[in-house]
Order: C-alpha cells, then structure tokens, then sequence
C-alpha cells in the first residue's frame, strides 16, 4: 500500500477529502483534510433524483481541488467513494464520466450495504467497543450496522437522509409526514438489530454529541470516544426540534448544519422509540472515510488489526521513541510490579492494559526535550493517541506518564480531571509502580536481571547488579505508608 494516500467521500450533504501516512506496516496518521458543502443532491428529490447542473459544477470543482491538496501531499493513491447522492440518481453515469474524462478521477459508487459496513469497520477498529449498533446519518441514507464480540452480523441501509427529509418534508412544514415516513422506514430494520449501545457516525450525530459536550462539566474536547445517556440524548433533541436560529447558536450548532439538523435530529428520536433499550451513545470521529482506508490497510488481515495491536500507540512509538529497548523494558518491569501488587492494593486488572501502554510511551517527550518530557509526553499522548481507547485510559495513561520521577499526581490534575480518572488512590498506586520501574532501570541495564517479591506492604528487589544510581533514584520516590521498596543484593 502507498505510504501517502488519499481518500475522497463524495456524500450528500458534503464531499470529504482526508490524507493519510503510514508511519510502520500497519500505524498511520492523518496529514490532512479538507471539506466542501457540496449538496450534490439539492433539489434533486423534486426532480425526481436527477442530479442539477449548480451542485454538480459545485462538486466538481471542490474535486479539482482536493486533487490538487493530495497531489501536493504527495499521495500515490486516490481512493474515491460515494454514496446516497450518486447512488440513487438516474443521471449519476453521465456526471461519473465527465469527472473521469476532465479530471482523471475515478469515482466507485458504493450501495447501502457496503456504506454501511465501512462505517462499522472503521469503528470497530478505531473504537474500544465489543458489542454495538452502528447508525451513520448521511444527507440522502441512513446505514445500520449490528457489531457483535468485534464483528459485523448484519448491516442495513434506509433511504433516510437529513436533505431527503429537508427537501420532502420539512421545507413544506409536514413533520407528522415525516415521522410517518422515518418509523414506516425504520420497520424495515432486521429485527435482531438490538443492542444497548448506539455508535453515531456522521455530522448530524457528531454536532448533536457536540452540543451535549459544551453543556456539561467535561474535562476534554474531545467527540471520537465521547460517551453520554439516553437522557442527554432526549432532552438536546427536544431542544434542537424546537429551537430556533438564535436557540441552535446557544446549542453550539454550526450555521452550516442549521437547515438539516432537525431532520437528523428526529431520525435519532423515531429511532430511539423504536430501540428501547438504548440506553449507551458513543460518538465516532470516523466513518466511511476511515474504513474505505482500512479496508485497503487490512485486506490481507481480515480487516481487522492483529491481535493487542493499536495504530495510535504504533505510530507514537515510530515516530517518538528514540529506545525501543528500554521502552519495553520499562513495560515489562511495570507489568511484573503491576502483577505482584495489585491485589494487595485492590487496584483492578481493568487498569493494567493502560499501565502498561503508560510505561511503554512514557519516554517518547524525551525525542522533543529532555528537560520537560514528561510534559511533551503528556501532550502527545492526549493528542495523538486517538483510535482504540476510551476518553477514561487516554487520560489515565497522560496521567501516569506526567507524573513519574518523583511525583505523585499533583491534586490540582487529579481534581481537573476526576470525572475521567479512577479513584485518587488507584491513579497514585499506578503511578507510583511506573516511577518505581523507571528507578529500577536508573543504571540503563540491556536486560532486567530482577527477582520481585511482594509480601507485608514491601516490595523485595534482588539483583546482583550494582544498583548504586537505583537506589538513589528509589530514596527520590513519594511513597503512601503502605508501601516500600526495598533492595536485597
């Protein structure tokens, strides 16, 4: 697969440009990406589908230039999608073939089917869910996708669509018309669609999640992995329905989303009354884009990252880490400690993972500088380790790499972000663990020459190493009454 590539979503409401690098087989990043309020099916729905010549001179030239953007990227591959828009016009071969003849551009138009399981692939690979319904609300379509234990049962697509409903109903004031349409829709939904968690996909979920973010007391600004209730749901969709321009700015909702937003915002409700059980909303960053590019990234894999495998957390080792040794050294000491310590002090496995992806990332600020690296760490991390983890493990493991040296987490940290960190004694033992690593290697040994044993609140490090530099770097330690370490040579 080319290094550089990049990926073209030509959708109803907006034609999406991303650009992605790998930095290692699997690992990659985005470089960039740009957007365009194409509405290349405006006015088509009164026109019996048929695309117009104004969105389609509008489409056209937001693809020339994102051909000029990937070009300038260097991108050695184009991979070009669309959907509703193309999908459902009678005139869709004649505008395919002008961009093919004028601009060199290949466009593949992908049916309901497909759209819908490259939204749920990219989610199931770029979120920490298991067991999930997928729902992505486009302009012209809505795609379902049913995951169960990391793998897609079954998938769905409605003509249910923010500009289709726009167009048909709102823009003729008929919204009993429109919810008669969206439930007589939603009944063709395969019945074993049922899950307690809802994955929203799409600009229409990502501005409504938005929304909810800015009105509570939430540490990150972050939408990829945020999670809220039913209840947040219900009560900003009631909002939003009755909300004038005025009330959508209050709401935080863009400008250019004013006219769709409350046709999307009813698909969620209708829909809603139709899943009760619902009761779990994650929100995707990523979608059909993403799993264009994974499912060329992964062909050979079953599209699928290998096992314990995070691109995130590969791509900050590539391009962070100047000592992949001691790197692993630090997560295997960690994970030892973590094992000979943990039931003592009631800390729960749930939390190893993240401790151990703390220790392995925890030298990478040290490649920007030495002297704040524990800093730069903890910006890298919240800021790139992205895909795969909940909001509650990217802070605890920018948590944990912030603090280790010498300090405990300071109170003001763990006050600004309790609503995300576990209890202040769990964070402080994890903490704790990763600094007593990093002391146990103060002397750089290429190989861990250790035994550990843990009995009476007293960790026993034996080793026939000289330990001079360790045991200096362990008396520099804050250590709670209940904990001490202590050198047997």
């Amino acid at each position: 697969m080319a290094k550089v590539t990049a990926v073209i979503d030509i959708g109803s409401n907006s034609a999406r440009l991303v650009i992605y690098k790998k930095s290692s087989r699997f690992a990659f990043h985005l470089l960039h990406e740009a957007t365009s309020r194409v509405r290349l099916p405006e006015d088509a729905y009164r026109h019996g589908g048929q695309l117009q010549e104004r969105a389609m001179k509008r489409t056209f030239d937001a693809l020339e230039n994102f051909l000029n953007i990937a070009s300038s990227f260097g991108a050695r591959k184009i991979l070009c999608v669309a959907t509703s828009a193309l999908r459902d016009a009678p005139n869709k071969k004649e505008f395919i073939n002008r961009i093919n003849r004028e601009l060199g551009l290949k466009i593949k138009v992908i049916n309901g089917v497909d759209e819908a399981i490259f939204g749920a692939r990219a989610c199931l690979n770029l979120l920490p869910i298991v067991d999930a319904i997928t729902v992505d609300i486009g302009g012209g379509s809505t795609e379902f996708a049913f995951i169960r234990n990391k793998t897609i049962i079954s998938s769905a697509s409605l003509p249910l669509g923010t500009v289709r409903l726009k167009e048909l109903y709102f823009d003729n004031n008929d919204l009993k018309g429109a919810k008669q349409y969206i439930d007589e829709q939603l009944d063709k939904l395969p019945i074993e669609m049922l899950s307690d968690t809802l994955v929203g996909i799409g600009g229409t979920f990502r501005a409504i999640a938005n929304s909810i973010l800015k009105h509570k007391t939430y540490p990150l600004d972050i939408l990829h992995g945020f999670e809220f209730n039913v209840k947040n749901m219900n009560i900003t969709i009631k909002k939003i329905l009755n909300a004038d321009t005025k009330t959508l700015k209050k709401l935080n909702i863009k400008s250019t989303r004013y006219d769709t937003i409350k046709p999307g915002a009813l698909i969620i409700l209708q829909l809603l009354h139709k899943m009760k059980n619902v009761d779990r909303f994650i929100t995707s960053g990523v979608g059909v884009r993403e799993g264009v590019y994974l499912s060329d990234l992964l062909r050979n894999q079953n599209y699928k990252f290998p096992s314990n495998y995070n691109p995130s957390v590969r791509f900050l080792l590539d391009n962070f880490l100047v000592e992949k040794q001691f790197s692993n050294n630090l997560a295997s000491l960690t994970s030892r400690i973590f094992d000979a310590t943990h039931e003592h002090y009631k800390i729960g496995t749930e939390y190893k993972h993240a401790l151990i992806v703390a220790a392995k990332l925890s030298p990478i600020g040290s490649s920007i500088n030495f002297y704040s690296s524990n800093k730069h760490s903890l910006y890298l991390i919240q800021n790139s380790l992205e895909y795969g983890f909940t909001h509650q493990q990217i802070i605890l493991i920018a948590t944990l790499v912030r603090f280790v040296k010498r300090k405990s987490p300071s109170k003001a940290h763990l006050q600004e972000y309790k609503d995300v960190l576990p209890d202040d004694n769990t964070v402080e033992i994890l903490s704790l663990i990763i600094s007593i690593s990093l002391a146990l290697l103060a002397h750089r040994p290429k190989t861990i020459n250790y035994n550990i044993n843990f009995h009476d609140g007293c960790l026993h490090v034996n080793s026939n190493d000289n330990l001079y530099l360790v045991k200096e770097a362990l008396d520099m330690l804050e250590y709670p009454t209940n904990l001490s370490v202590k050198i047997d040579t």
